[in-house]
């Protein structure tokens, strides 16, 4: 009988044992079978092929409700249909670690020329105790300049080494959390009347997002039963950084709208919003994981039996990419970002050990949430390397024998045509960046704007070694009981913007 640490042990070598299983088995594949080989790469490049329409679809139409969004005076529909919006408070985390207070400024800037009116807010400013030297320089200044322009202002203060959890974003806000909590039920407020939003400390919103996301709250059904999820667009120093940051940051944004429209599968990530009375029936963001962004939909699902959707916000909130102030620094920490984003993989063992604890859940629901997160994970690992590197290796070793079948003569040509359909997604990614990015800065050089096209030659390359790696590597972790730590990611900015 395995003891329950075994069972979640092999729980958690799953999603890498897939992933070395595949490696080693296309290598070993191409030398000794190529023709299997073949055939496995062009059935997976028909199925990618599927996957880029797909991609090409939802981003289309998820874009086409954005422009839509855009057009829209939330603020005039708020006032008009939901007349009932200022009995409704937002509480908005910005969990600070070693950001400059310009930075903390603009974002808290920002809030205040929302078309909602500031009184609605409740900030919450959330502090590390290990660095309050640099926090408590201006922490309280802050406090008393905006103070009186939110519903109120708070300041927490995440003591260190707390037992049961690890330092990050996820135990700041839990602590925070339970602060709000007892500043809520000191002041007699309805948990269903408070919508939170835990956002990174770099998050600018939207002026219209609280409007829209007061509205999307007094529309839905059971809203305290869902998270809203905004679509990130890393904006703020996109034209001071590097290619490869830009076309990852791209590819995250677009990936999170090809995800929005789809209410059955949408996963928070990142900068989120949910109605506190969830927040409280769930304990809490994690404080003992990375991923607590992600992580509390997972919780909510499970403590409502599955009754939990995430419903989209199509309007940005926009955040910095991973700069710093060399290349390869910024390299670096754009690869520690997607290897702990990647470690999301962490809620695979997660919902494999709590799901059959919950008879609630259909089993089909639990086959669907666990297929969307293995294949997901699965892909965001190997479809890189499989398009990029299987689909020559069997070409290139094979023998004679091998090299006069019909198949083998014709791989080239049939992989170049399905290449060729799957480039309708760089084709797609191309234009819709170009429509996204912000005005070009003064400072900014005119011909940056040819680099903005010319920089998705660099795709293929960034996708083995900034996405492809990155996962592989958070997935390995996992298999070997080596567990990530939260690295706080470094965001730098020549322009500050509000």
């Amino acid at each position: 009988m395995l003891s329950d640490y075994t069972k979640y042990r092999l729980y958690e070598i799953l999603p890498g044992a897939l992933i070395w299983f595949s490696i080693v088995g296309g290598i070993l594949l191409s030398f000794f079978a190529p023709l299997w080989m073949i055939y496995f790469v062009i059935v997976y490049d028909i199925y990618w092929v599927h996957r880029v329409v797909y991609f090409s679809f939802f981003l289309t139409l998820s874009l086409r409700e954005y422009r839509r969004a855009l057009r829209t005076d939330w603020f005039a529909k708020l006032q008009e249909e939901k007349p009932q919006w200022r009995e409704y408070v937002h509480a908005i985390f910005l969990p600070v670690y070693d950001e400059d207070e310009a930075v903390v400024r603009t974002t808290l800037e920002g809030l205040l020329k929302s078309s909602l009116p500031a009184k609605q807010m409740l900030v919450v400013l959330a502090g590390e105790e290990r660095k309050l030297d640099h926090f408590g320089a201006f922490c309280y200044a802050l406090k008393e300049e905006y103070g009186d322009k939110f519903f109120d202002f708070l300041v927490t203060i995440h003591p260190s080494d707390l037992p049961d959890e690890i330092p990050g974003k996820g135990s700041n806000i839990h602590y925070a959390g339970q602060k709000v909590k007892e500043y809520i039920d000191a002041i007699g407020y309805n948990y269903d009347r408070v919508i939170v939003s835990a956002f990174d400390i770099d998050t600018i919103v939207h002026p219209h997002y609280f409007s829209a996301l007061s509205y999307t709250y007094l529309s839905v059904p059971n809203p305290t039963r869902a998270s809203y999820q905004p679509f990130a667009l890393y904006n703020n120093n996109m034209w001071e950084s590097p290619a490869v940051l830009r076309i990852m940051a791209f590819g995250t944004t677009f990936w999170l709208l090809t995800e929005l429209p789809r209410v059955d599968r949408m996963v928070t990530f990142s900068s989120h919003s949910m109605s506190f009375r969830a927040l409280v029936d769930v304990g809490f963001w994690e404080k003992r994981i990375v991923s607590e962004d992600s992580r509390i939909y997972w919780q909510c699902v499970l403590k409502y039996d599955g009754d939990y959707r995430t419903y989209p916000i199509f309007l940005p909130v926009s955040m910095d990419t991973v700069r710093d102030e060399t290349f390869w620094r910024s390299c670096k920490n754009l690869y520690k970002q997607q290897r702990r984003w990647a470690w999301g993989t962490e809620h695979i063992p997660f919902m494999l050990w709590n799901l059959p604890k919950h008879p609630g859940i259909s089993w089909k629901r639990k086959w669907y949430y666990m297929f969307n997160m293995i294949e997901g994970k699965f892909s965001w690992g190997m479809t890189a390397i499989i398009l990029l590197v299987f689909g020559r290796l069997p070409l290139l070793v094979a023998g004679d024998e091998v090299r006069s079948t019909v198949l083998f003569q014709n791989t080239p040509h049939i992989l170049e045509w399905l290449m060729g359909g799957a480039m309708l997604g760089l084709v797609f990614s191309m234009t819709y960046s170009l429509l996204l990015l912000p005005p070009r800065p003064s400072s900014v050089r005119s011909y940056t704007f040819l680099i903005m096209v010319l920089q998705w030659l660099l795709l293929p390359i960034s996708l083995i070694f900034m996405s492809s790696l990155p996962a592989i590597d958070a997935q390995t972790r996992l298999m070997l009981g080596r567990y990530l730590g939260f690295n706080v990611s470094a965001k730098k900015r020549k322009i500050i913007t509000a």
